[in-house]
């Protein structure tokens, strides 16, 4: 090590001065004459003095309030998150290149490992919303033995956070949840970047390409909804996520700590209501185009979209076995029984289960496998079918217009005042009962006025016939004498 490395361990009580005389090589009266002139003059002092150098001075006590505020306070930021609330925090201006070298000297901070082979970076997509990242990170969040998984959906064009929550392990449940999310907020999306985790793609040999025929239930959810899965085939493939999840190590657990938050719960919290934004605003960037790829969806069935469904054939008494239950599948109003057909139960992300046959609904289920009241029953069946009828009376396209018996009648209009006065001429002819006798039917004919219809010879009516056309002369002419 370096004679300044040795002096700055010291400095930090990472090791004693005379443990530091003894690495270095030097008598403890030397070192007592080093550590004088390093509190004298700084930094400086550490030097030859043949060379005449020229450092930078800082002050030895504001080096060592440095080194203390990292070691009692903020011993597990990193050094640019750690630089960040030396700023903001406590007023200390000191440039990051100089806070870095001083943390690695006091060997608070591993030095950077070094580079591998040079790789291209691949560029952004152009538009929000063309490709989004999914992963979990599997760390100890909240500073203490528990682990838990951050899953995160970023976007590629702005690196963007849509969607970060702890969860307890990364599944097909949580990943749709993250998707849900995305879809709900943001709207549809062209292609997702994940891993090859058995819940995203299924791989029939290790290392070897994915399966795309045989589809895990994410894949199936995806596919309905048109968006493209693209498979990585190493961490450096997710390079955008992957430099992501170590921005996201280096501060979430730190800023949680400070905020005094030990639940997965109260940290979902800060995350949505706070975080989220605070991250966006520090590391998101402009896209290199303008205008968005997100679309909206208009689709009423996410909750089957977004949800683990199988398949169950109903037996002759109309159950299904699911779960370790047999749950009993209630009559429909669409068909008598259910006995012998295939049904699909699907397991929402809230934990409720429904049996869906088609686009029909026929049983709802609690989490712990109580059942819900059914949507139909026979009495519910009855009275849909008795307002079907009565709708369909009451409709004005089938309604048949039967004459009323209402004294103000000339009251109704003029659309319906004339047909109302010859219905109730009509029932004076015809009686109490005359509703009950059923009368031939007979066309309508246009009798004209004039010389014209004087010309006509009609044929001899009946009685009945003959006292009703003395009335409709009379009301034709008494139209005519109004007009």
């Amino acid at each position: 090590m370096k004679v300044q490395e040795v002096i700055m361990r010291a400095m930090a009580k990472r090791i004693t001065w005379w443990e530091a005389a003894e690495i270095l090589g030097v008598q403890v009266r030397t070192m007592r004459r080093w550590r004088a002139r390093l509190k004298r003059d700084g930094y400086s002092g550490l030097f030859d003095r043949r060379r005449h150098p020229s450092p930078k001075r800082v002050p030895v006590e504001e080096a060592e309030r440095v080194l203390g505020l990292y070691q009692e306070k903020y011993s597990d930021f990193n050094v640019r998150h750690f630089h960040e609330k030396l700023s903001s925090e406590h007023g200390i201006e000191f440039s990051y290149t100089w806070v870095k070298k001083a943390l690695q000297a006091a060997g608070l901070v591993q030095k950077a490992r070094r580079r591998g082979p040079h790789r291209k970076r691949r560029p952004r997509r152009p538009l929000p919303g063309m490709m989004l990242h999914i992963d979990g990170s599997r760390h100890q969040w909240l500073s203490d033995d528990r682990w838990h998984d951050l899953i995160v959906v970023l976007d590629d064009a702005t690196s963007e956070i849509y969607y970060a929550q702890l969860v307890a392990e990364e599944s097909t449940r949580t990943v749709m949840a993250a998707f849900r999310s995305v879809v709900e907020k943001k709207g549809w999306f062209s292609s997702v970047y994940s891993d090859r985790a058995s819940h995203f793609f299924r791989t029939p040999k290790a290392g070897q390409p994915v399966d795309t025929r045989e589809v895990t239930e994410v894949g199936r959810a995806m596919r309905e909804l048109g968006i493209r899965m693209i498979p990585a085939y190493s961490p450096q493939a997710r390079g955008r996520s992957e430099r992501s999840f170590g921005t996201w190590q280096g501060r979430l657990p730190q800023e949680l700590r400070l905020k005094n938050i030990d639940t997965p719960e109260q940290a979902n919290a800060f995350l949505n209501d706070h975080y989220i934004g605070e991250f966006n605003s520090k590391f998101m960037v402009t896209a290199p185009e303008k205008g968005t790829a997100f679309a909206p969806i208009h689709r009423r069935d996410l909750d089957r979209v977004f949800a683990v469904r199988q398949e169950r054939l109903v037996g002759n008494d109309n159950t299904i076995q699911f779960a370790n239950h047999v749950w009993q599948i209630p009559s429909t109003p669409f068909r008598a029984t259910l006995a012998g057909c295939r049904v699909l139960v699907y397991e929402h992300l809230d934990g409720t289960f429904t049996v869906g046959y088609g686009p029909h609904t026929v049983a709802r289920f609690t989490a712990s496998g109580d059942p819900v009241l059914a949507p139909t029953t026979p009495a519910s069946r009855r009275k849909l079918s008795q307002n079907a009828k009565n709708s369909h009376a009451a409709s004005p396209a089938r309604r048949r217009i039967r004459p009323i018996n209402n004294p103000g009648a000339k009251n109704l209009g003029p659309t319906f005042s004339a047909q109302s006065q010859r219905a109730a001429k009509d029932r004076a002819h015809l009686g109490q009962g005359g509703w009950g006798r059923r009368l031939p039917l007979r066309p309508k004919t246009l009798r004209p006025t004039g010389s014209a219809g004087a010309s006509l010879q009609p044929t001899p009516p009946s009685t009945f016939e003959k006292e009703r056309g003395k009335n409709r002369n009379a009301e034709l002419k008494t139209n005519e004498s109004k007009q």
